[in-house]
């Protein structure tokens, strides 16, 4: 399975009028889900978060990918 780099988002049985609207539904959520929490707590949630998303994917060659191009732009 390749890692899929392009917009991808969707909520099944939800019509979009917008190209944007599934991105900002899921930033939305996102940013809902560490509503009230410290910064400690917030970064255990985003930890806890790619854990079960990467689980979830399972494919471990897809993961390396995106850990890859997660961090390029940190790279020397």
């Amino acid at each position: 399975m390749p890692l899929i780099t392009e917009p991808h988002l969707k909520e099944p049985g939800k019509r979009y009028f917008q190209a944007y609207s599934p991105g900002d539904d899921f930033y939305e959520a996102l940013i809902d889900t560490h509503q009230g929490l410290s910064d400690e707590q917030s970064l255990a949630v985003n930890a806890r978060l790619v854990l079960l998303l990467a689980n979830h994917i399972g494919d471990i060659t897809v993961l390396r990918e995106a850990m890859a191009i997660a961090r390029k732009p940190f790279n020397d």
